[in-house]
């Protein structure tokens, strides 16, 4: 492999194929949102995920990190089906990724091993002036298709950072979900593609830096939901289960909420709302299409705190 030339983060292993070169470095940017998803074994949730997406915004970045459920394969369907090929793109990113917490504290940013270099190499791959982080299992709402649509031209030149709630869905069966609005999941998903908003190495996971004059918007709630199976393991990616409480309040929650309904226990969870869909309906697409949108709001009225 030859090094990539004016490589802005060259990777520590001298893997210069995954260095990191910013697209800005090229000249301007075209307007537009593109959607960035780094994805591991989402094979599953991908019918319910890009669809939607694929809709509310310019072009789809689909990052593959060592799946072995056909989840690149899946991912090129569901575009071709939308009639969207022409607006994926399908590449992958073939290295061992530090799980969050304590592996990733203690994996150099700069590896290819880090979710931050992972994070930023991902975003390399973006051509339009703003992107998005999403991840594998969030479905939007028909609300939330057409909120982001607005937004893609919207933001142009604002430099503005939007923050979008999100509302777990733990699915127990084709039928049955329980849906969390007990805490105020927020965190900004949307930026703009600049030097100031790349991703840096905190305690738990990576996040992106962005200048204090920034303009920061949030979205309404109700735009998606975050699927949770209970017949799979949903902290997998995690290396301890230790959560404290001051650094990440919204997966100490999640773990509350899983141990929970794994010890069927749901119903004694504050914010917790058992929902059932009509015979012949799947619970994703009940909730998303139905439930949500006839919800009185605000949907959560227990504050949570926001995650930047």
């Amino acid at each position: 492999m030859s090094p990539v030339r004016g490589a802005d983060i060259p990777s520590l292993e001298g893997e210069h194929d995954y260095d990191v070169r910013w697209p800005w470095q090229d000249g301007p940017l075209a307007p537009g949102l593109t959607c960035v998803f780094r994805l591991k074994n989402e094979a599953h949730n991908l019918p319910w995920v890009l669809p939607p997406m694929l809709e509310a915004v310019q072009h789809v970045v689909v990052v593959d990190n060592l799946s072995d459920d056909g989840t690149p394969e899946v991912a090129r369907r569901v575009a071709e089906e939308c009639g969207a090929a022409d607006r994926v793109t399908v590449t992958s990113y073939p290295f061992q990724v530090a799980r969050a917490g304590t592996e990733h504290l203690a994996t150099r940013p700069d590896s290819v091993h880090s979710l931050t270099h992972f994070y930023n190499w991902s975003f390399s791959q973006v051509r339009t002036a703003y992107s998005m982080k999403w991840d594998g299992d969030m479905v939007l709402t028909r609300e939330g298709v057409s909120i982001l649509r607005d937004l893609a031209w919207q933001l142009e030149d604002s430099d503005a950072v939007v923050a979008v709630p999100r509302h777990p869905l733990s699915v127990e069966s084709d039928r049955v979900a329980w849906l969390d609005l007990g805490f105020r999941f927020l965190e900004p998903w949307i930026y703009p593609m600049g030097p100031e908003f790349t991703f840096v190495k905190a305690f738990e996971w990576e996040v992106r830096e962005f200048p204090e004059s920034a303009t920061r918007l949030v979205a309404p709630e109700g735009l998606c939901v975050e699927l949770k199976w209970l017949d799979r393991d949903e902290f997998a990616h995690w290396s301890a289960m230790d959560f404290d409480s001051s650094r990440a309040p919204r997966k100490r929650r999640e773990w509350q909420v899983y141990s929970a309904l794994k010890e069927g226990r749901g119903h004694e969870v504050p914010g917790l709302h058992r929902i059932e869909s009509p015979e012949g309906v799947h619970v994703v697409d009940h909730v998303t299409r139905t439930w949500l949108p006839r919800a009185e709001r605000p949907l959560v009225r227990r504050k949570g705190r926001l995650e930047v």
